[in-house]
């Protein structure tokens, strides 16, 4: 037992303080990607980007989001956002087609120069005639489309708040079980000390310190294993395979560690670990299945979750709006021509053009980025304050229950036994009829002499046809 505490202690070490180095990691990358030119751009926009978007708020990051100046901000960071520098591509390619109609109906329709005189045609073609498309049909279809978009917007979002509440149960459910666990810990039979089938259930013995810490320990130990074997599990494999091995080797022993690596389904067995840890929990087994149901709820979660990663919003509503919004904006130009005639040679529908893109595409990829929302949660920091918590919790066991222990103590050593005779329906000659009250005799009588008292009085009412109906505790060293 002793080498066993001795790598417990090791364990919630590391547990204390590894989470600290985290947290300071993860809080430099909590404010999105980097604004430095010279960071690869691969860590700008995109996948690489999404590890930077894993933000956990504290108040002082309140107070700048609801600062008057977060407009100001906001648009001086207009160029450095990996949202519009993802879709960049396509807004090119929406403004090179409006480029090119302006330029095409310049050279077949005439055009004006800087001094505003208008000049004729370059290419003076029968077949060189100018395009463009009446803008009612856009019109028309902006509302489909703008619902397409909030449903596609609407559904994703879901997807992360489903996301977000299932990490906030595992939280709220690892404090509790081990809560319960370290309030529960008690060297007590199933039967709590009652009297089971005319068996005397076994005697409580004392809790020897050392192997509570460990047996709690162990409990903390494989509830911060399967969230961190949670969060694996959602993750790349190329993101978090190499961290994880190191985590779990460094806190687990061998044994334990080299079964969960090689686990098939990784989560799985550490729920199977954890439930073992709570079964050696010496306590009534209710109490035990109390603990459980946060076990079940566990299970819950990580099916949610896996759920959200395998299943997205259904390809065919996706790839119709995608389809749907590519084919409005790429036709867009041909409907602005002619509302910017009063701009020069309608130049001005080639930034219009742009902004619309940058909006509707923007919104599109919003709903993208957000489908899939574990590689955006901050899951790290989530398993390092499951981690910690629990660490804090199983260490408070048997404080403020000192005084418990002193009191039962002191009875036992006063050796007081407690007899309540309820009820006496025929009385009997000799024998004063008792009513229910609490008779207590501090004597140095023992358990035997109580037994042979309540049999005598037994005996004799059952001579005279009575009944009693009694109920006797008492307390031994």
């Amino acid at each position: 037992m002793p080498s066993t505490y001795a790598f417990v202690t090791k364990t919630q070490s590391l547990l204390t303080t590894k989470p600290t180095t985290q947290i300071s990691r993860s809080s430099s990358l909590s404010m999105g990607p980097p604004s430095d030119p010279s960071a690869p751009l691969t860590e700008q926009y995109g996948e690489g980007s999404r590890k930077y978007r894993r933000t956990v708020y504290t108040h002082d990051q309140w107070v700048k989001h609801r600062s008057p100046d977060r407009f100001v901000n906001n648009l001086g960071t207009l160029f450095q956002s990996g949202i519009y520098k993802q879709v960049a591509r396509e807004v090119f390619f929406t403004v090179s087609i409006a480029a090119s109609v302006c330029v095409w109906n310049v050279l077949v329709g005439g055009y004006q120069d800087f001094s505003g005189a208008m000049h004729d045609p370059v290419i003076q073609e029968s077949w060189a005639i100018k395009v463009g498309m009446p803008l009612e049909p856009f019109t028309i279809l902006s509302p489909s489309l703008g619902l397409l978009l909030v449903f596609r917007t609407n559904s994703s979002y879901n997807r992360w708040d489903q996301a977000r509440k299932f990490w906030g149960l595992n939280i709220n459910h690892t404090r509790d079980l081990n809560r319960m666990a370290t309030a529960w810990y008690d060297k007590q039979s199933d039967f709590d000390n009652t009297d089971f089938m005319g068996a005397l259930a076994p005697k409580k013995e004392p809790i020897d310190p050392v192997e509570r810490q460990y047996l709690l320990g162990q409990v903390s130990l494989m509830t911060w294993a399967f969230v961190r074997s949670m969060k694996r599990h959602l993750s790349p494999p190329e993101d978090d395979e190499d961290e994880y091995i190191i985590e779990i080797k460094s806190r687990l022993t061998p044994t334990q560690a080299g079964a969960l690596i090689s686990a098939n389904h990784r989560p799985n067995r550490a729920l199977y670990d954890l439930s073992v840890a709570i079964k050696k929990l010496p306590m009534h087994f209710v109490r035990k299945n109390s603990i459980n149901n946060n076990v079940s709820i566990f299970e819950d979660t990580l099916g949610g979750c896996e759920r959200l990663l395998s299943s997205p919003v259904p390809l065919f509503y996706s790839r119709h709006t995608a389809r749907f919004l590519s084919t409005w904006l790429l036709a867009l130009p041909f409907g602005l021509y002619a509302p910017f005639a009063n701009s020069w040679n309608h130049c001005m529908m080639i930034p219009a053009t742009a902004f619309v893109s940058v909006c509707l595409f923007g919104i599109e990829e919003l709903a993208t980025q957000l489908e899939e929302p574990f590689t955006i949660l901050p899951m790290q920091r989530f398993c390092d304050k499951i981690g910690a918590n629990c660490d804090e919790i199983v260490s408070w066991a048997g404080q403020g229950q000192e005084e418990e222990v002193v009191e039962v103590k002191t009875l036992a050593e006063e050796e007081v036994v407690e007899v309540m005779i309820l009820t006496v329906e025929t009385p009997v000659d000799g024998i004063e009829e008792v009513r229910p009250e609490k008779e207590m005799e501090k004597t140095g009588s023992r358990r035997g002499r109580i037994k042979n008292r309540i049999f005598s009085l037994r005996e004799r009412l059952s001579q005279v046809g009575g009944d009693v109906q009694r109920t006797h505790s008492w307390t031994e060293d």
